[in-house]
């Protein structure tokens, strides 16, 4: 497995490729940070996208972290999966504004841009007429993802305490252990499928669901996030060592993994 030592600044970033894989990675510093990108072996054969997109970047004491899947159903899904991951990795960076309010306000505001992108993305010259018009009626309702960001902020013997800040809607997996329990129970009720972003309207389903609390120096924890190709992971805790989640994103058992596959973890 590769892995990459921290430099002198501390300095880490991510983005995964939707058109090749990234085998489980490591990387030290304040954080350790284990990553990886796999697509559906349906979509491996034919050539295409995957739809899942995952980064991350870390600096010093900081870590802002995007999981996004794209909804299938929708016109390209790969795009709004693409378009958001990388819109809210730079609002992370930027902001100075945490409210829930701001965030379902931000999520409104990028659709014009993210409309005007997908206007360019013209269904192929060569399909059928009829499979054409499908298409455009597609791509006139939009394009969509579920997605799941946030931002930590480490505590430390001089600032005794940090912060996690997490937004959502869908239903990718969103893990949190402290002290080596599991906390996501918090989280089970809103992972929900019914919820999504769109380039044509902003958040469907509802609002964002944002969560924040503190953290205390000197608590270990762990944040884990996958997507749905990832499912086997649902039913175990401990945590497992690299060549076991591997064997998961190779899915030998399955001749490939069934669904796209997006990992993120991250541990202080």
């Amino acid at each position: 497995m590769k892995t990459n030592t921290a430099a002198a600044q501390d300095v880490f970033s991510f983005v995964s490729s939707q058109s090749a894989e990234q085998r489980l990675s490591t990387y030290h510093g304040r954080f350790a940070c284990r990553y990886a990108y796999g697509r559906a072996m349906d979509s491996l054969i034919q050539g295409e996208k995957g739809q899942d997109f995952v980064g991350v970047h870390i600096e010093g004491d900081s870590c802002n972290f995007v999981l996004c899947d794209g909804v299938g159903q929708s016109y390209q899904g790969d795009f709004a999966a693409r378009f958001l991951g990388n819109t809210l990795l730079d609002w992370l960076s930027t902001t100075r504004e945490w409210s829930s309010a701001a965030f379902t306000g931000f999520m409104k505001d990028i659709t014009g841009a993210a409309s005007e992108q997908l206007k360019q993305l013209t269904p192929p010259g060569e399909v059928p007429s009829l499979l054409r018009e499908v298409l455009e009626d597609k791509q006139r309702l939009g394009s969509q993802t579920m997605y799941i960001c946030g931002r930590i902020e480490l505590p430390s013997s001089k600032k005794k305490h940090g912060r996690i800040w997490m937004a959502w809607q869908g239903d990718s997996r969103l893990r949190f252990w402290k002290n080596d329990m599991e906390i996501s129970e918090h989280f089970h009720a809103t992972m929900l499928t019914s919820e999504r972003w769109s380039t044509l309207t902003g958040p469907v389903g509802g609002s964002p669901h944002v969560y924040q609390t503190r953290l205390e120096y000197g608590v270990p924890a762990r944040l884990q996030l996958y997507t749905d190709g990832l499912d086997d992971l649902d039913a175990i805790r401990q945590l497992l060592p690299d060549e076991q989640i591997q064997v998961l994103l190779d899915a030998p058992h399955t001749g490939g993994l069934q669904d796209d596959a997006a990992f993120l973890e991250l541990q202080w």
